[in-house]
């Protein structure tokens, strides 16, 4: 039965395109050890009671939420529950989703425009590079994306099947998305309801009644969890961590909605503009530099100072004192490449075309998502839907729109107001350009087989779309290519650009002459298309990646990927996934303070091995402090002394605590949230805690994910009313660490010294800890 099942019913070639997926979303995920370790720190407090589960807290004892609404961590805890805390536990789910996706966007397509079009869709959703990096995190946007690609084919299938029932599921499953992403899934409700009106049966009175019923399901899935937790009293329930104002629906509008188009920074509340999520990434990106890979140019602009409280104030790329950023993210010119001559990453863009916005993200304006900042994420078949889109619209008529014509303008409904929204935001990271994976995909399927399809007939303009849309395809693959030249090697550029002229040539002459040549044209012309966006997705697995703020592109570690004409002496010059967001890197001080013994640091640079970049992932390079790790003698310190105190220790921030709670599973309270600023804690709290025996030790560390600086007060407190612990009775010592890191994983002691230097590590491991300190309060 099985056998005829497949003969009859099974898309073979579609089993293996989902195959290809499941292999470049989880590959090797299970080296991550912490993945974005602020998420995974939760789902680790969320095994530990239900309340926790519920609310998402960050912590034990309930005291802050992560940033973001629950449902995707509810599913990441259940996924832990079910196969332990690890990364590749928690990394599954999204990694399932993405392969979920590219079936959906097959489902999709199919019915209209056919199975050649559905495959092509689903192989170019499968290789959209951002798609790729982001499944392979724990960070929620593969899920969202799935999520709402579910929404759309329950809407199509109701629509098809004239069943209210299902167009009211569809917007009710919207409402689960709101859950996971807040405003980011209404993205995509406009292109729903105008879908709704084009396609539906019915009059329009039933139209608008039934679009009325769909909002008020959407509206009362959406905000079911956000009424529950504001209506719960604030002090039975945790923080609503980066609200600003202990309120989900600020954090909805406000942090996780408005300002991520204005780029305001601030969270709402009264606190919000004195540190915010801007100045916990660039913690994150400073402290979490891997290793392997360190930046070389000296800078008088790059010194990072600390201050009694924690906070990083980076004059160069992050956050001043004034929690300002340069124009050019990083180095104080924003390019994409160490000694500033714009070669060697995604990081303000290569070859420094367009080093402007936030995080790295390019200038705005309308060319932004072609600008080399983001081109190589999403955008690689941009060029081709924009000429397809011309084809595919091109026989509409008042009176004559066909089902195709209804699809495609909901594809475009979906790709062009969020097109728009990246072009003009002020602040977003790479990887939420996921959102432009489906419409791209399923137009690029649906306008293929169209354009093919009018170049066969030969009739009048319209046949030579397909050529124009090869050609001009080829040359931007050909532009997002030879910005990393230096890292890659011109192979790969000129190799797309001569295949792309080829398959336009052929195309050409078997239009005018003979069609003996259309099959030759039709297989280079894919070739070309293809080959750039399915290097970018390979670049996670061959170069290692960010899990903290995911990126796609062959200069996260530097390394292998080279063709003839490559440079191997910039082998891993290029700045990584973290540094690209648009903050300058500690490690540059560091490298500035302590040259190698032959006044050089090249030798940090050109080591880079593959198994240093999974060594990399393994040290849990999502957390703000990349290199932190338990530290087994402060585990037996803590465990040793507690008398009956219900939480192993308190931590000043949330890196500090995340290697006793995913690894060791204990107890541990947070001080903070992710954005520092919270006043989450008060003096009074902390005291009654310490009364109450739930407490006793305090970890207060220099680091970053939330330094200290959220209440100083509460710091203070702890400073005069605690007993330091001498450090060499609970922590390891740099020395021994070290080496002993150097012995296990073959690396360059020069990399790990510098990283011990970068106060990074908190309370586990050695001397990364830096300004770690442990109190010892008893009232």
């Amino acid at each position: 039965m099985i056998k005829k099942w497949f003969k009859t019913r099974a898309d073979i070639p579609l089993i293996i395109i989902m195959l290809i997926s499941a292999f470049l979303n989880g590959y090797n995920i299970w080296q991550d050890k912490y993945v974005n370790t602020y998420y995974t720190t939760a789902v680790a407090s969320m095994l530990q009671s239900f309340h926790n589960f519920f609310f998402a807290s960050l912590d034990s004892a309930g005291s802050v939420t992560v940033d973001k609404p629950p449902v995707v961590f509810w599913i990441q805890t259940l996924s832990a529950y079910i196969f332990g805390l690890h990364g590749w536990s928690v990394i599954l789910p999204q990694a399932l989703a993405q392969v979920g996706s590219v079936l959906l966007v097959y489902l999709l397509v199919k019915p209209s425009f056919g199975t050649l079009a559905a495959r092509l869709a689903a192989f170019a959703m499968a290789t959209t590079p951002i798609a790729v990096a982001v499944s392979r995190t724990n960070n929620i946007d593969a899920m969202l994306v799935f999520t709402l690609l579910l929404a759309t084919w329950l809407l199509f299938r109701g629509l098809k099947n004239s069943k209210t029932g299902l167009i009211l599921v569809a917007f009710a499953v919207v409402g689960v998305a709101f859950n996971e992403k807040m405003l980011q899934a209404y993205m995509i409700v406009p292109a729903l309801g105008l879908f709704y009106l084009l396609a539906s049966k019915y009059n329009w009175k039933r139209k608008a009644i039934t679009l009325a019923g769909s909002a008020v399901v959407l509206l009362i899935v959406s905000l079911s969890w956000a009424v529950v937790v504001d209506s719960t009293p604030a002090d039975e329930r945790p923080y609503m961590g980066s609200s600003g104002t202990n309120s989900v629906l600020n954090l909805a509008f406000g942090y996780n909605g408005l300002s991520r188009l204005t780029g305001d920074q601030g969270t709402g509340g009264s606190r919000g503009g004195q540190r915010s999520e801007q100045n916990n990434n660039a913690a994150t990106n400073s402290n979490n530099t891997n290793t392997d890979q360190i930046q070389t140019t000296p800078s008088s602009d790059s010194t990072t100072t600390t201050d009694d409280s924690g906070a990083n104030n980076m004059t160069a790329g992050g956050p001043g004192a004034g929690g300002q950023m340069s124009p050019g993210g990083f180095g104080g010119n924003g390019q994409g490449a160490p000694g500033g001559d714009g070669q060697g990453g995604p990081g303000g863009g290569p070859g420094g075309n367009s080093s402007g916005g936030m995080f790295g993200t390019g200038e705005k304006g309308p060319l932004r998502l072609f600008q080399s900042s983001l081109s190589g994420q999403a955008s690689w078949l941009l060029p081709f839907v924009i000429i397809a889109s011309i084809g595919l619209l091109a026989g509409i008529r008042r009176r004559n729109i066909t089902q195709k014509h209804r699809e495609v303008i909901f594809w475009l409904a979906w790709l062009i107001p969020v097109a728009a929204f990246f072009s003009v935001a002020g602040f977003f990271h790479h990887y939420y350009l996921i959102m432009l994976a489906p419409p791209i995909a399923a137009l690029f399927g649906a306008g293929f087989v169209e354009l093919w399809q009018q170049y066969r007939e030969r009739s009048n303009w319209l046949s030579w779309l397909l050529p124009v849309a090869v050609l001009a395809t080829s040359v931007f693959s050909w532009f997002i290519l030879q910005n990393y030249n230096d890292t890659i090697g011109s192979g790969w550029s000129i190799a797309v650009l001569i295949v792309g002229i080829i398959g336009t040539a052929l195309l050409v002459v078997a239009r005018m002459k003979s069609e003996k040549f259309t099959r030759y044209a039709i297989i280079a012309s894919v070739l070309a298309m293809f080959i750039g966006p399915v290097y970018w997705a390979l670049t996670p697995i061959v170069y290692g990646g960010n899990s903290m703020i995911p990126q796609a592109g062959p200069t996260q570690f530097g390394g292998g990927g080279g063709m003839p004409g490559r440079n191997d002496g910039n082998r891993g010059s290029g700045f990584n996934g973290q540094q690209a967001e648009g903050i300058q890197a500690n490690n540059q001080t560091n490298n500035a303070d302590n040259p190698s013994s032959d006044g050089n640091t090249s030798n940090t640079q050109t080591s880079t091995t593959t198994e240093q970049r999974s060594s990399t992932r393994s040290r849990g390079m999502g957390g703000p402090n990349g290199s932190q790790s338990l530290d087994q003698k402060t585990l037996s310190y803590l465990q040793k002394n507690n008398t009956g105190e219900t939480y192993l220790f308190a931590a000043s921030n949330y890196s500090t605590a995340a290697p006793y709670l995913i690894e060791a599973g204990q107890k541990v309270i947070i001080m903070n949230g992710f954005v520092s600023s919270d006043p989450v804690y008060t003096v009074d709290k902390i005291k009654a805690l310490v009364e109450s025996g739930q407490v006793k030790y305090f970890m207060i560390s220099g680091g970053g994910g939330g330094p200290d600086g959220g209440n100083s007060e509460v710091t203070a407190w702890i400073k005069e009313h605690g007993k330091v612990i001498p450090t060499d009775e609970w922590k390891t010592t740099g020395e021994t660490s070290t080496a002993a890191k150097a012995t296990d994983s073959g690396n360059d002691t020069t990399n790990s010294n510098a990283s011990a230097q970068n106060g990074q590590g908190g309370p586990g491991g050695d001397e990364r800890g830096g300004s770690g300190t442990l109190y010892e309060i008893t009232l």
